[in-house]
């Protein structure tokens, strides 16, 4: 009877613990997601207050001698500021307050925002919408497929990490020679490389929560996790905003 009782105790202590790791996790995951779109939301409320006020507008976009509108100086520093912030978050973050963290990621938001308002000049806001739709509902069932798959998927990080650095230096190639088919060929394989990356990071921010974490590390790693995912769907949007966008 004795041994009958403790292992019924070993087995509800297990069950509980189960339970509150589950919890734990699904509380963690949440905050993530949260963050990510509290951070696109932000984003696009940018991109679109700068597109629509012309007294911004002026700021970052002028028009040549033909009617072409041209980014100025001020554009090209949005376009690539958002980088520091990433280097910044990515290096720096365990030398911050997990408060400061979540201000840097606000901020870089924003500024994504100030870099992405071309969009609206560029395609149609119908296309614009339907391409979000289309990206936020391949990014959830990635997402949940990374969240919920028993396979390991360390094995194909390394794989699109390769592929990430080839559009990288593709796009990088192309800002200089223009090529429309090339940029095809980008958006192509960016589009697998970004619902690959989903699933994959979705699945390492999964195995990255420990119930033993404190509220200040638990609060860095949604942070972390937050801004992978936000760069996936944003990345992936933009590939298929290339691909199926309506032209204005």
């Amino acid at each position: 009877m004795a041994n009958e009782f403790n292992r019924e105790t070993v087995i509800q202590g297990r069950s509980a613990a189960d339970a509150q790791i589950d919890e734990g996790l699904r509380s963690y995951m949440l905050r993530v997601y949260n963050y990510m779109t509290i951070g696109l939301a932000l984003t696009g409320l940018v991109a679109y207050l700068v597109s629509s006020t012309p007294a911004l507008l002026q700021l970052f976009y002028a028009q040549n001698a033909v009617g072409q509108i041209q980014p100025t100086m001020l554009a090209y520093i949005a376009m690539f500021s958002p980088l520091a912030f990433i280097l910044v978050l990515s290096f720096g973050i365990q030398r911050m307050s997990a408060s400061t963290a979540q201000l840097v990621f606000w901020v870089f938001a924003a500024v994504m925002g100030l870099s992405m308002s071309h969009i609206f000049l560029t395609f149609t806001g119908a296309s614009i919408t339907r391409v979000f739709f289309i990206t936020a509902s391949t990014f959830a069932a990635m997402s949940l497929y990374g969240y919920t798959t028993k396979r390991d998927l360390s094995g194909l990080g390394s794989f699109l990490f390769m592929g990430l650095i080839g559009i990288i230096l593709a796009s990088i190639v192309n800002i200089f020679i223009g090529s429309t088919v090339l940029q095809f060929a980008i958006s192509v394989i960016g589009v697998l490389v970004f619902v690959g990356l989903t699933a994959y990071d979705t699945q390492k921010i999964k195995e990255m929560y420990d119930e033993l974490d404190g509220s200040e590390v638990a609060g860095k790693k949604a942070i972390m996790g937050a801004l992978r995912l936000y760069l996936d769907f944003i990345n992936l949007f933009m590939m298929l905003l290339h691909l199926f966008g309506n032209r204005d």
